[in-house]
């Protein structure tokens, strides 16, 4: 059984014991899951290795969820959830896919109007029966019938970094043929789109043999996770893995390699005024090269093309003909952002608000990345679900804190850990922390966690109160999407990016997959307007740290360069810009 089997079971059993208010659990087994999800190692052979005593080991999985995954390894299933199945028997994994639907909603429209999938929820909205129960009410029940029609408006794709990692386990694994030379990732994926259609791989074989190219095709087609196979053959072959992405393999000549790199990679758009760029000079670009008559003139790298083009390379991500084809012919593109630039994260979440780490953990972790500091920010006392912090836990935070900061100074080591939190805009603008407290923190990131269904006009005005307060530094997630479940709440966001530089503050470009938020586009807008961005994982747990790389992708996506992004700065000219500073 393969870890992401166990940990969508895992996943659903936290559901369920959500509905049936089980004490902590549901966030351990929530936990769990991501955990597994992320392991390079199968959890099937550690537990053939070790036994359970092997499943303990894993961070984050404690005796009770051994036993569930000793259970399932065992027998195929978890009783327990049997039971909750049929107690009731809904479409969870859609169900939750719906904005404000969560566990204990799901029980209620199960058992009051037998709602068991989308289907059923949209025919109960639309004849105005959900309004009728209680604690719903017809302002519910809207707001249920505007999250289905965005659900109904997602195209079918997948998150970005659930390809990714796709990608990367299947590179790994065909890596380990010696008949391959060269293999990377193309399409939407190497221009890092927030989500993603389908995984495009090249590779080029060091024999082009057809023994080799068929040795190659019969170990991706019987990777582990294949469930269908759509087309085989020797130079290009295409499937399924159990989480519903199709992967193609296309074998190139290493002569070729460049231009199909390119011709793959795309966008379609980036292409044709590629092409047309050749034909205007004589050539003609294809998958196959660069022509001059039938003669190829270039193909092998894609740096080549581009150069006899006259254009200057162009980044993957910024491949979406936008205006770097202009830019690349006055060789003026910026230079990007990259992950080497960053030193340090402002946004990550400790034990303190119920995240999986210690803070000492955090800054170990982030040291090992090469960071030079790292932000606490945890959550505030509104949000009761995420043992949000008062007043008095924060102070007791920011001592703690500076005790870490006293030893690392003591040991010489050049690092610091800056003291933040994560408050919360009220639905008029205030914050539920008092801004005495805030005054003593380093830094203070506002974001929205509730209420996100107001008019334009109030949300706008709710968020330029927190921008113009002098207490906030930083802007979390300001757009408040959830890719592929909530679109963004309404706001003027030409005026919210005007405040922003008006009152030096900050907005962030979030790295967890499934918000990116501020998105390409919006970062760009942000760029021009001179406002400044910051690039924060938001993790609640160490692995979530390697988020950073999406965030940047993000950020290059917008065109963004080290200077526009403050987390890109040492840490004297950081603290220099917080408090509304220089």
């Amino acid at each position: 059984m393969t870890n992401e089997l166990i940990a969508k079971q895992l996943k659903e059993l936290g559901v369920y014991l959500q509905m049936f208010e089980a004490p902590f659990k549901p966030q351990a087994y929530e936990k769990a899951a991501l955990i597994i999800e992320s392991l390079n190692e199968e959890v099937s052979e550690i537990y053939k290795k070790e036994g359970k005593r092997g499943l303990t080991k894993i961070p984050g999985i404690g005796k009770g969820i051994a036993d569930k995954i000793q259970e399932l390894l065992k027998t195929g299933r978890i009783k327990e959830l049997e039971q909750y199945r049929k107690k009731i028997p809904v479409d969870l994994d859609n169900l939750t896919k719906i904005e404000g639907l969560g566990p204990k909603t799901i029980k209620t429209l199960y058992q009051k109007l037998g709602i068991r999938t989308v289907v059923d929820l949209e025919k109960a909205a639309r004849a105005g029966k959900i309004r009728t129960l209680p604690k719903f009410g017809l302002k519910s029940e809207q707001n249920i019938l505007e999250s289905l029609e965005f659900y109904n408006k997602t195209p079918s794709r997948f998150l970005l970094d659930e390809a990714y990692a796709l990608a990367h386990q299947i590179i790994v694994e065909l890596k380990k043929s010696s008949d391959i030379n060269q293999i990377v990732a193309a399409g939407s994926l190497r221009r890092m789109k927030e989500t993603i259609g389908d995984i495009d791989l090249l590779a080029v074989t060091k024999k082009p043999t057809p023994e080799a190219a068929r040795k190659i095709m019969n170990t991706f087609i019987n990777l582990k996770g294949v469930v269908k196979v759509w087309e085989y053959g020797l130079s290009k072959s295409s499937v399924r893995f159990s989480k519903g992405l199709d992967c193609d393999l296309r074998l190139v000549k290493p002569e070729e390699f460049g231009s199909a790199l390119l011709y793959f990679t795309g966008s379609k758009e980036h292409n044709i005024a590629l092409r047309k760029i050749a034909l205007d000079q004589g050539y003609k670009l294809n998958e196959y090269g660069l022509f001059k008559g039938q003669r190829q003139i270039a193909g092998s790298s894609e740096e080549e093309i581009y150069k006899i083009l006259g254009l200057s390379y162009i980044e993957p991500e910024l491949r979406e003909n936008t205006g770097e084809i202009e830019a690349a012919l006055a060789h003026q593109l910026p230079r990007l952002v990259s992950l080497d630039d960053i030193q340090g994260d402002l946004h990550c979440h400790s034990d303190w608000d119920g995240g999986a780490n210690s803070i000492e953990e955090i800054m170990k972790a982030v040291q090992e990345k090469g960071y030079h500091y790292v932000g606490i920010s945890d959550h505030t006392k509104f949000l009761r679900i995420e043992h949000g912090l008062d007043e008095k836990q924060l102070l007791a935070q920011h001592e703690v804190i500076k005790t870490l900061n006293e030893k690392l100074k003591k040991s010489n080591i050049n690092f610091t850990i800056l003291h933040g939190c994560e408050t919360n805009i009220l639905s008029d603008g205030s914050l539920d922390i008092s801004n005495k407290i805030l005054a003593q923190l380093d830094y203070v990131v506002a974001g929205i966690h509730s209420q996100m269904k107001m008019s334009q006009a109030e949300m706008t005005q709710r968020l330029l109160k927190a921008i113009q307060n002098p207490n906030i530094d930083i802007i979390s997630h300001p757009t408040g999407r959830l890719i592929n479940k909530r679109g963004e709440y309404l706001i003027n966001l030409e005026k919210i990016l005007k405040a922003a530089k008006k009152y030096r503050t900050i907005l962030e470009v979030n790295s967890s997959p499934v918000r990116l938020d501020l998105n390409d586009k919006n970062i760009k807008k942000a760029i021009k307007l001179g406002v400044r961005l910051v690039i924060n994982t938001d993790s609640h747990q160490l692995d979530q740290l390697s988020f950073m790389k999406f965030g940047i992708a993000q950020a290059r996506r917008g065109w963004a360069t080290k200077e526009n992004i403050i987390n890109a700065w040492p840490i004297d000219k950081l603290l220099e810009c917080f408090k509304k500073g220089a």
